[in-house]
């Protein structure tokens, strides 16, 4: 694979490196060398075990738990493929960390998302790609090319099996008036009808359901999200659609799998039967309990590097 003179070289992090393995095997080529590690007072080093002078380089990293060590493994590599003279760097975030501090929602607020968008461009990343952003403004935050993917798609192609010719027995259901619009183009994707949650949130990781807008009474309800962080949000929205609504099951889909603090004892006990995830963060060990099912987002990452390399447009539908 070789479009226009530079070879391609794709690094992996700490983070994800199922992704980063799936992707080098979509792409037919080999993982680059690197290694990392830290100093007894935390501090990461990064090495580089091969060339990269002149090449198209991309580093694989979810900037997720611990976010502050693999944003900083991240900034890190970058600066030292920078210095090894390669020709273009990639930042390959399946998830982006501090997404969700993209505005002052108080006075003195910061504004993290920025913050970090400046620190990568500063380090001397090229270009970031990316997948699912909180809020898509982030992409104005950057001084440089952000090609931002959707992981609905995957999510849908998915249910759309699921739901097949029984449209009508389904609701694709919105947990907060901020994904009316994912959970509409969902919707469309599998030939159903949307209905929304209204909640409030008095505090940081707390919600509260208000209201039931739309009828899903009798139906089985699609939850779509963008992330499951404590779950709060979703088992809450999940027992008054069915407590409250009448809708006879719940399946919970969401493109990143936070899963903090309390969220696997609350999906394992709440109503929800079926959780589909991607796996832009890693889904191991006590967290991959029977009720989810994980999706592989190597294969669009592969899809979306290649057009990066070659210099081909983007297409909404090209996953």
């Amino acid at each position: 694979m070789n479009f226009h003179g530079k070879d391609i070289k794709i690094f992996a992090g700490s983070s994800n490196k199922t992704v980063a393995k799936g992707i080098c095997d979509s792409l037919g080529v080999a993982l680059g060398k690197s290694s990392c590690c830290k100093f007894s007072d935390g501090e990461i080093s990064i090495s580089l075990n091969e060339s990269v002078r002149g090449s198209e380089c991309f580093i694989v990293q979810s900037t997720c738990d611990p976010v502050n060590d693999n944003l900083m493994e991240l900034l890190i590599m970058i600066d030292a493929m920078k210095r090894a003279s390669a020709a273009r760097i990639t930042a390959v975030m399946p998830y982006f960390g501090y997404a969700r501090q993209d505005r002052k929602a108080k006075p003195r607020d910061p504004i993290s998302a920025k913050l970090v968008a400046d620190l990568i461009t500063t380090a001397g990343a090229d270009r970031v790609l990316t997948m699912d952003l909180h809020a898509n403004q982030i992409q104005g935050f950057f001084n440089i090319p952000v090609d931002h993917l959707m992981g609905a798609p995957l999510l849908a192609n998915h249910m759309k099996k699921m739901v097949g010719n029984n449209q009508d027995e389904y609701v694709v259901v919105s947990p907060d008036l901020g994904s009316v619009t994912r959970a509409r183009n969902f919707a469309n994707k599998i030939g159903c009808t949307i209905a929304i949650v209204d909640k409030r949130r008095p505090k940081p990781n707390v919600s509260e359901v208000m209201n039931i807008i739309g009828d899903v009474k009798d139906k089985k309800v699609i939850l779509v999200d963008d992330m499951i962080d404590t779950a709060g949000t979703l088992c809450n929205a999940a027992n008054a659609l069915v407590e409250r609504a009448g809708a006879t099951s719940v399946i919970a889909c969401a493109t990143h799998a936070v899963l903090s603090g309390p969220a696997i004892e609350r999906l394992q006990n709440s109503v929800i039967s079926e959780v589909v995830l991607l796996d832009t963060i890693p889904v191991e060990g006590e967290k991959l309990i029977d009720k989810f099912t994980v999706l592989p987002v190597a294969p669009t990452f592969a899809k979306a590097i290649e057009r990066i390399y070659s210099d081909q447009p983007f297409h909404d539908n090209f996953v």
